[in-house]
């Protein structure tokens, strides 16, 4: 079975031009000490969005590993897909995200309930965690309550599992589990359960994708209470730790932060956490690749800026369709958007350090990265013409990229 490293990162990148550029800032990691796992992902619906397949990241990803040399393991990942879009992944992936997000709460039989209760009779009273200082309380309501929220989701993760399986006439791949799209965070205790549900259904998952505490935005910084986080995900670190022993699950099983780009707030508290038991990461950084595109262009000038000031001026006119599939992982404040002819008159660098996250900086404005990132929806509708300025404008763009996936992302959560 293949195996994901230690720590790995998710990669996507929606026009599937910037391979070269992230997997250069990854070899800079490995060359200052931490091996981190290129990890390409791209969904159904982005691949729906650009008129691409899932065969386009393989490519990008084997070209990108060719031209650097990389002796490294690396991965493709179908990523949120389900049994409606699975089939078309099974060739060309080797990592799957296995999204049940919309299935928890639809209730399960009250036969499958009982039997599940029934199975975690041993667990009922005080159920203590090594190293969490405090017990849970479990009695079979809560267990129903688990069971009626979760169980009908994990069983539909095992027909999926399966069906990857059974289509790729093995098991050489890695599974993931997410359930990070919904409204409540899953608790340390809930998770334990999940991870029981997990291995009764037999699938050898290798990262979990849980609702975390707080807001996770798409391309901004963690919105919450940090302190608050940092107890859950150590929780939910020692959780796994148990459950790996208890239920015989991967011995390699890790947390993945989805949303995980430009989450810099919480960084320190998961390099700390992970370090402190010696646990492995996955963190998806997905849409941060593509708003790279965008300030590269913008660095660029001339008609490159005037493609990145398009973008935003469509978006903003289209901005409740652009947002609506994203409803739940954006949060932006429309009267802090500047108007079209605002940006219509801004310089090359003002767009650009109005893009760019960096924290503090007087220009930079998160509502308006945060509509760029659904935005590219537009620069798909714009063709050859978006494409043919990725590749006229390559080494500022793949500078950008690079800069932001090593400088702002892999130095801060690895203390580099």
């Amino acid at each position: 079975m293949k195996k994901i490293g230690k720590y790995s990162f998710g990669i996507g990148d929606r026009f599937v031009h910037q391979g070269n550029a992230q997997l250069r800032a990854l070899v800079k990691a490995q060359v200052s000490g931490i091996e981190v796992t290129p990890v390409w992902n791209k969904s159904n619906r982005e691949h729906m969005y650009v008129h691409s397949n899932p065969a386009d990241t393989r490519v990008e990803a084997d070209q990108a590993v060719k031209a650097l040399g990389y002796k490294g393991d690396y991965c493709v990942d179908a990523d949120h897909i389900n049994l409606s879009n699975v089939a078309g992944f099974v060739d060309s992936s080797d990592f799957f995200t296995i999204d049940v997000a919309s299935k928890i709460g639809i209730p399960a039989t009250p036969d499958e309930i009982a039997a599940f209760v029934a199975s975690c009779k041993r667990y009922t009273g005080q159920l203590n965690i090594p190293n969490i200082a405090h017990p849970f309380l479990v009695d079979e309501a809560l267990l129903k309550t688990v069971a009626d929220k979760f169980l009908t989701a994990i069983t539909e993760a095992g027909k999926i599992y399966r069906f990857i399986a059974e289509n790729k006439g093995s098991d050489d791949f890695v599974t993931e589990i997410s359930m990070d799209e919904v409204e409540s965070p899953q608790s340390p205790v809930e998770l334990f359960f999940i991870l029981k549900m997990i291995a009764n259904e037999k699938i050898p998952a290798q990262t979990i994708a849980p609702k975390f505490t707080g807001r996770f935005n798409k391309g901004v910084d963690y919105v919450g209470d940090v302190t608050k986080f940092a107890q859950e995900f150590e929780e939910d670190i020692l959780v796994i730790d148990f459950a790996v022993k208890e239920f015989n699950l991967m011995d390699n099983l890790k947390l993945s932060v989805h949303s995980g780009s430009d989450k810099f707030s919480i960084y320190p508290e998961i390099q700390r956490i992970i370090t402190k038991y010696d646990k492995g990461i996955h963190v998806k950084t997905a849409g941060t690749t593509w708003l790279e595109e965008v300030i590269g262009l913008a660095v660029s000038d001339g008609e490159a800026l005037k493609a990145a000031k398009s973008i935003y001026t469509q978006a903003l006119a289209r901005q409740e369709e652009l947002c609506a599939p994203y409803a739940d992982v954006i949060d932006i404040k429309g009267d802090q958007l500047p108007s079209a002819v605002e940006v219509a008159g801004w310089s090359s660098e003002k767009f650009a350090n109005t893009l760019r996250h960096i924290p503090g900086h007087p220009d930079y404005n998160p509502n308006l990265r945060q509509l760029i990132h659904v935005g590219y929806k537009i620069a798909a509708e714009m063709g050859t013409y978006y494409t043919d300025l990725l590749k006229a404008n390559n080494n500022v763009i793949g500078q950008c990229v690079e800069e932001n996936l090593y400088d702002r992302h892999l130095k801060r959560l690895f203390q580099l």
